[in-house]
């Protein structure tokens, strides 16, 4: 009971810091514009349009959208010095078969989903208006609650979908792709789809407070998602700011070897079940020749 009060102390002293530095900061400049964009919104839309096609055109607009800068790096030279797995381009075939999964994934899975937005934001009586919205410090915490829930569900039931009687029933065709793009990292068997989808739920219905946190979850797990399958390992990548942050390296890696490296964000569950050695052995590898081969232009 100590340790959960202790705790519950320690996240509102977090909050309240995050709130007092928040109060010294100048105003948004786009709090304005986003405000009247928010307001037409409603007044020009039903509540069930806003969670149900409003939240499909999000999601699409969010995933091409973050999918853009890793589909020009391949038309870059410059570029190809940060791809991970430089002897695996991209190709159109693979590029044009996964688009057209996506969008039957998209369409046809992801969207029944979404429809379950709208009566559970009606049962519990979840906000729109602008004057209740949460302050962007509140978000980002939910965000990364969320991100911490939908990781220990990730690691656990991907872990699962790779056992030998199961793997080629529903995660092989995820595997497919053994350098990951962008845009693979929704290409998945429909069962897996919500299989692993269900971890991202999970969090919606512990954090929700506003439609805004339900938006903004979806931008922040695609942002992580798309990154760790980009295929390049990007120096001055904000996201690696985030502690324990998995990235691009470790993911590219579990598409590689196809064992170990499970997790979706953080590295945690990894190292605490030893399901990473191969790939920290792997790294030390590659950092000796590294070593080996600077000695040598010397």
């Amino acid at each position: 009971m100590m340790a959960t009060n202790n705790s519950i102390g320690i996240l509102n002293s977090a909050y309240l810091t995050v709130e007092y530095i928040d109060s010294f900061l100048p105003e948004n400049p786009l709090q304005q514009p986003f405000k009247n964009a928010w307001t037409y919104m409603l007044n020009n839309y039903t509540k069930l349009q806003i969670a149900i096609w409003g939240s499909l055109l999000f999601h699409e607009l969010s995933f091409f959208l973050l999918c853009v800068p890793g589909f020009i790096f391949q038309f870059i030279p410059y570029m190809q010095k940060y791809k991970i797995q430089q002897d695996k381009p991209e190709t159109w075939g693979k590029q044009w078969k996964c688009f057209k999964i996506l969008m039957f994934n998209h369409f046809c899975v992801q969207l029944p989903l979404m429809c379950g937005v709208y009566p559970f934001i009606v049962y519990f009586n979840i906000p729109y208006d602008w004057e209740s919205m949460p302050r962007w410090c509140v978000i980002l915490s939910q965000c990364f609650g969320c991100a911490v829930v939908e990781d220990a569900w990730h690691y656990f039931l991907h872990r699962l979908l790779h056992h030998k009687r199961i793997y080629k029933y529903i995660h092989k065709v995820h595997h497919e792709f053994v350098a990951p793009f962008g845009m693979q990292a929704e290409y998945a068997h429909p069962l897996e789809t919500i299989i692993l989808g269900a971890g991202f739920f999970i969090g919606i219905l512990i954090f929700t407070n506003h439609l805004i946190f339900i938006w903004a979850w979806v931008i922040c797990r695609l942002t992580e998602t798309i990154d760790v399958h980009s295929g390049y390992d990007i120096p001055l990548n904000p996201l690696h700011l985030v502690p324990f942050y998995a990235g691009a390296r470790f993911h590219d890696f579990h598409h590689m070897n196809f064992i170990g490296n499970y997790a979706s964000t953080f590295t945690w569950w990894d190292k605490l079940f030893g399901t990473d050695s191969q790939y920290e052995s792997y790294k030390a590898k590659v950092e000796k020749q590294e070593c080996v081969g600077e000695r040598k232009t010397k």
